[in-house]
């Protein structure tokens, strides 16, 4: 969900840069999200765990997959700072936020079910639950939590993105009532383990709707009367307070990720096992981390109007069709090129060990071939009244 502003105004205005830095924001994480993507594709036979395990994952794997942490953090957190924006257009009556919320959650929801799994696998004999389900559901505990007071809000959501790890070592049996709740709010694992259909929670939603709740409680930041520059030293602050509190937890291990680092024999091995965070679900520090980047990026691109930014723009402006999009033309290509080369891999078509950049090259490559119709569908999405097409 985004605001209905798209248009970039010039960076003195401070009126529409702040909404196109969100835009250019969005659009940069689906960028580096892609990254992630193609190597899930062309390299599934050499997976990353979670956390990952240092001592066997090469630095350009490690570093690839670190920088696509930053996507799903920011991605929710800028769904509820842009759910505030919609609640509260400049210059008009406020919105029904709820009902909003409500639909566009659903529809995620029915999304991952359908075309999303379908795109991943080329078929439904495993449902897995993961971003788009997290971020549906966390739409949808926004919707009956967004009228209490912003404080409130914020309070919550500090509860839940700082308290979950407490109770990250908690297990409960696949035999207990309990289990399906804690699976799909806390605990990555078989929601369905047999049966025609296997449905696998990857994504625990609980910590996601905490990161919503603080992106719609910093919405007033980015309102009309709000002042551009107090509103970036109001995020370089946050971020900096969020940076400041990675290192003391981390650096001591005092709480916040259940995987300690330890040093290791070089200074790259140590500085991997000190980012090494867990993502599923989301730690805290592994939150302080992305947020804390997030949030200087977003001070950072209200300033930056550059053809880079615009292209980034571009791809935030149409959220849900480049996500789809960029599946199917990833599932399409693979197929192609495994009936075409046949399989190298086992039964699957990759990269070879050691040939990581071939991942960047396809990355780089696939960047400008999604930018025309991402660009077209956002134009249409501007000019037409046709209600569905807001909510991708």
């Amino acid at each position: 969900m985004r605001s209905d502003v798209h248009t970039p105004a010039p960076a003195s205005s401070g009126i529409g840069s702040r909404i196109a830095s969100i835009d250019a924001l969005r659009g940069f994480v689906m960028i580096v999200m892609l990254l992630d993507h193609v190597r899930e594709t062309f390299y599934l036979h050499l997976q990353v765990t979670d956390p990952m395990t240092v001592p066997g994952t090469p630095p350009e794997l490690f570093f690839s997959r670190l920088a696509a942490h930053l996507c799903a953090p920011v991605f929710v957190f800028l769904s509820g700072l842009s759910a505030w924006l919609y609640a509260n257009p400049d210059g008009s009556p406020r919105r029904d936020v709820r009902r909003f919320l409500l639909k566009r959650g659903l529809l995620l929801i029915g999304l991952e079910l359908t075309l999303v799994n379908f795109a991943w696998s080329a078929s439904f004999s495993v449902i897995y639950l993961q971003v788009i389900w997290a971020i549906g559901f966390s739409m949808l505990a926004l919707a009956l939590l967004s009228g209490l007071p912003r404080r409130a809000l914020a309070g919550i959501g500090l509860v839940i993105v700082g308290g979950h790890n407490a109770l990250a070592g908690l297990s409960v049996p696949p035999d207990s009532l309990w289990h399906a709740p804690w699976t799909l709010m806390l605990h990555r694992d078989w929601l369905i383990p047999e049966g025609f259909v296997k449905v696998r929670v990857s994504y625990p939603a609980l910590p996601w709707v905490g990161v919503i709740l603080l992106g719609f409680a910093l919405g007033p930041l980015f309102a009309r009367a709000s002042d551009a520059g107090q509103r970036r030293r109001a995020l370089l602050g946050l971020s900096a307070a969020c940076l400041l509190a990675l290192g003391v937890l981390r650096g001591f291990n005092l709480y916040g990720e259940n995987a300690p680092w330890v040093a290791g024999a070089t200074t790259l091995v140590t500085a991997m096992s000190f980012l090494n965070f867990t993502k599923y679900p989301p730690s805290l520090d592994f939150l302080l981390l992305t947020l804390g980047i997030g949030l200087t990026l977003l001070a950072a691109f209200e300033r930056w109007r550059n053809a880079f930014t615009r292209l980034c723009a571009v791809f935030g402006g149409a959220p849900m069709f480049y996500y789809l999009l960029h599946l199917y033309v990833l599932l399409i290509g693979y197929r192609v090129l495994l009936a075409v080369l046949g399989p190298n891999q086992g039964e699957r078509f990759g990269v070879d060990a050691g040939q990581f950049p071939w991942i960047w090259g396809v990355w780089l490559t696939l960047v400008p071939l999604l930018y025309p119709p991402v660009k077209a569908f956002a134009a249409y999405k501007r000019r037409t009244r046709r209600a569905w097409v807001k909510y991708l």
